[in-house]
């Protein structure tokens, strides 16, 4: 009789496990803007006339599940389940929000041709190689290597948000890379990567 009802009891523990949905875990992530501004909440994953609310830089949000298109599901109170863009989250909580660069008088800008190219060089440190993570200004945006750490300098490879480089030299507002993919190397400016650790 005993093993009849074990068994049971079993097959009746299976049907529920099969038949009652368990909640999906929550993974906890965090908000990160390069600039510091708000997450906009969507009540469907695609931007348009969607917004249920917005997340403060450096809010903690619960993810249900990352979709295919950029999208992440995430937990939003009574309403359920919304929307963000999954590249303004990341796993660990982001230092103090960005400020603002106060407003002064522009820097003149630097001579021409190799003497600029020159200076830029001088300001050149080697370090020990690390990861950054590339982030546009804008989400659907992308970011220029360059042969030279110049604007004027030809670009031979544009990055979207998210592709990770190693950096192998510090220079004023530039960084020597390397994509591992293709051991492509270049210059891209500081201000649109962050660090990847």
């Amino acid at each position: 009789m005993s093993k009849r009802l074990l068994t049971l009891v079993l097959a009746v523990s299976l049907m529920l496990v099969l038949v009652i949905p368990s909640a999906g875990a929550i993974s906890t992530m965090y908000v990160y803007t390069a600039n510091g501004r708000t997450l906009n909440v969507r009540s469907t994953p695609s931007t348009g006339d969607n917004i249920i609310g917005s997340l403060k830089y450096g809010a903690e949000v619960g993810v249900e599940r990352f979709l295919d298109n950029g999208w992440a599901a995430i937990v939003w109170g009574s309403y359920g389940t919304a929307y963000v863009q999954s590249r303004y989250l990341q796993w660990y909580k982001p230092g103090p929000k960005p400020t603002a660069a106060p407003t002064a008088k522009p820097a003149p800008a630097p001579a021409a041709g190799i003497a600029a190219l020159n200076q830029i060089f001088r300001t050149g440190k080697s370090v020990t190689p690390y990861t950054v993570v590339v982030r546009p200004s804008r989400s659907s945006g992308w970011v220029n290597m360059r042969w030279a750490p110049s604007t004027e300098a030809e670009v031979f490879r544009t990055y979207k948000d998210g592709a990770r480089l190693t950096v192998i030299a510090d220079l004023d507002k530039w960084y020597q890379v390397v994509d591992p993919e293709t051991e492509a190397t270049g210059f891209m400016m500081k201000n649109f990567t962050v660090n990847a650790n």
